[in-house]
């Protein structure tokens, strides 16, 4: 790398200079000290720029700062809070705020409950270029308002603009192929109307409680859209058929059917989604709990066969393919492979 890139020969240099605690009183701190107290707290004690008094100096030494740095930067280089807080800016997109710089950081918080996007190989390059690094939740993540989806921070105290503007050049390409969109953003989730049908002998005639109907109903709830109607078949094909062309009738925007999605030769329900029409994405995913749920389109309604452990389970291959329909995503074959990855949640 150029001395020009290493931000000290362009122009004028950053001056560190190290300074006694007991020399420091009316100086201001150019970074933020972090106090650490082992199982009660961790964060920053001193922002950047408090001026040191004679009181803060057993605070100091307490924390393990016998010295302190006086900082002037030089003109081709940035201090650790205004280079993530740059990163941070180039990355940002709808759904996203960022968090004031603390200790060199940054965070990138869902300003609404939604799917995020983060581009893998983006997030890779970046973290490729040294100095700076930055963390993100999975792609097609589901997040709450408030949370954290990404944090950018700074390795050294200070270093180079030719970073920054590396990664900043990174996240502008990612824009300028993507139709102008943000590498990071949380897409909001649509209010839906759901048909659902519970299928199986059982409960049709009443010999046991329907315990799928409320966990269906509570997840849905839980992201805003809702159990519009709910119907009950026995374990009969072409009843089956017909409950499901009734519900695409009623025009519903996705369309719900539980029980019966084993190998079980009683099973009718798999058998019945792709007669009443339906265009089968995939029946089986690889995750556990949730591998025999099936999708498909019926025309351009998703329709689900869900397995029986989304009663019991807190979190199957339903959880995760719900909130990207609700955000308004078509899933594909290639989504489901992409499952195998990081998902065995129990067995």
């Amino acid at each position: 790398m150029s001395a020009e890139a290493d931000g000290q020969a362009a122009g004028r240099p950053t001056v560190k200079r190290e300074v006694p605690v007991a020399e420091a009183v009316g100086m201001r701190l150019a970074h933020d000290l972090t106090q650490i107290v082992p199982g009660r707290f961790k964060g920053r004690k001193y922002k950047r720029g408090h001026l040191i008094t004679e009181a803060d100096i057993p605070g100091l030494l307490d924390i393990g700062k016998e010295h302190i740095y006086t900082l002037e930067l030089g003109d081709e280089d940035l201090h650790e809070d205004d280079a993530a807080q740059r990163l941070a800016a180039a990355l940002q997109g709808d759904g996203i705020a960022l968090s004031e710089p603390r200790e060199g950081k940054v965070s990138l918080k869902a300003q609404r409950t939604g799917i995020v996007s983060v581009p893998a190989g983006l997030v890779e390059a970046i973290n490729e270029l040294g100095d700076i690094a930055l963390a993100t939740v999975r792609h097609h993540t589901l997040v709450k308002e408030g949370q954290p989806v990404a944090a950018t921070r700074a390795i050294p105290l200070v270093l180079p603009k030719a970073k920054v503007e590396a990664a900043e050049a990174l996240a502008q390409a990612y824009r300028s192929a993507n139709g102008g969109a943000a590498p990071v953003n949380v897409r909001p989730l649509k209010r839906m109307r759901v048909g659902l049908l519970t299928t199986g002998g059982e409960v049709f005639s009443g010999r046991i409680q329907d315990k799928f109907g409320p966990a269906v109903k509570a997840k849905l709830e839980a992201l805003g859209s809702e159990v519009a109607e709910h119907r009950f078949s026995p374990d009969d094909r072409q009843t089956i058929v017909n409950h499901i062309r009734f519900l695409y009738d009623r025009g519903y925007d996705m369309i719900l059917v539980t029980g019966g999605m084993s190998v079980d030769p009683d099973d009718r329900t798999p058998g019945a989604i792709k007669e009443a029409g339906a265009d089968i994405v995939s029946y089986g995913t690889p995750m556990l709990p949730g591998s025999m749920l099936l999708i498909g389109y019926l025309h351009d309604v998703p329709i689900m066969g869900l397995p029986g452990c989304v009663m019991h389970d807190p979190y199957t291959s339903f959880d995760v393919l719900l909130p990207r329909i609700l955000a308004g995503d078509t899933i594909t074959r290639a989504d489901i492979v992409a499952m195998g990855y990081g998902g065995l949640h129990g067995c």
